[in-house]
């Protein structure tokens, strides 16, 4: 099964995430197909927060990829900001 789920970079304390396509048995920092966004929880000022291609999230779940809880949240907020 196939999977949308964030993927941990970054610093100690310092948390970065990139929003993969991975396999479900892959390890979370693991092997993965594609990434398609980032999500940065520290962002300050001008920098950007999220950042997802929407047309390969489209993609992705017309294929029968499961978003995680967290993914399908921070997509529900992104469109919620995006209409606004």
């Amino acid at each position: 099964m196939v999977v949308i789920r964030l993927s941990r970079g970054g610093a100690k304390a310092r948390p970065f995430y990139n929003i993969v396509v991975a396999d479900k048995r892959a390890r979370r920092d693991g092997k993965f197909i594609e990434r398609i966004g980032f999500y940065n929880p520290l962002a300050k000022g001008g920098e950007e927060t999220l950042r997802i291609a929407q047309d390969r999230l489209t993609h992705w779940i017309g294929v029968g990829a499961t978003p995680s809880d967290t993914v399908a949240r921070l997509v529900k907020q992104a469109a919620a900001k995006a209409a606004a």
